[in-house]
């Protein structure tokens, strides 16, 4: 079974979070949107292209405070999972691009800022045709969509393509177009959870306790 988990490294010179010498600008008085908005997607012009040349999905990207400083977590993924060593090797790589990008254009985040880059936790909301087909033979619950109104539907994912999703109910066999469909959530089943025990069931949750993490800007 593929181990999933998280790999955290601060980036900056010598492996140091990188400092700046105070608030500046708009961090003094809390960024605009706009600003926030602006930022994450340079930070995504940045990282994608270095997580797709590693073979690799970039999943998600965030910027959180934590004090005074920035957390940046990256989510990546690909078929059969991603584990612990390729999630190091990502972190490396997407660590010496934000470097060779600050050296070259300046900020990109200001002030203090570290990386942490994990694989989805199973709580993680199955919202793209990747998702499902990553997770077939999982038991998922998904709000259905029709014209006599929206019903939720249990299953287990036993197919999954570009365009549709075919699960095992109770009822029998169904397929949905993705169309229809609202985001997927993996059921924990407790008579499984010897076969989830090398994944990571909560990748979303902090391992640095010295500081809460706060304002969350997605």
């Amino acid at each position: 079974m593929t181990q999933r988990g998280r790999a955290t490294r601060p980036t900056g010179p010598a492996g140091r979070p990188r400092r700046s010498d105070g608030p500046r600008g708009a961090e003094r008085s809390g960024a605009p949107r706009g600003d926030l908005n602006a930022r994450r997607n340079r930070l995504r012009e940045v990282i994608e292209p270095v997580v797709a040349a590693a073979g690799y999905d970039l999943e998600d990207l965030s910027v959180s405070r934590a004090g005074r400083r920035h957390v940046v977590r990256v989510i990546v993924d690909a078929d059969g999972g991603i584990n612990l060593d390729a999630v190091a090797d990502v972190s490396r790589a997407v660590s010496a691009a934000l470097d060779a990008a600050e050296e070259s254009g300046g900020d990109i985040v200001a002030g203090e800022y570290q990386l942490e880059v994990s694989s989805p936790g199973v709580d993680r909301p199955l919202t793209l045709p990747r998702h499902w087909r990553r997770n077939v033979g999982r038991l998922v619950k998904v709000t259905v969509r029709g014209d006599a109104g929206d019903r939720q539907l249990t299953g287990r994912i036993t197919a999954a393509d570009d365009e549709r999703v075919e699960l095992e109910t109770d009822a029998g066999p169904v397929a949905h177009p993705y169309a229809e469909l609202g985001p997927g959530r993996v059921q924990v089943e407790f008579s499984r959870l010897d076969d989830l025990a090398d994944e990571d069931l909560g990748d979303d949750t902090d391992t640095d306790d010295d500081e809460d993490l706060e304002d969350e800007e997605r």
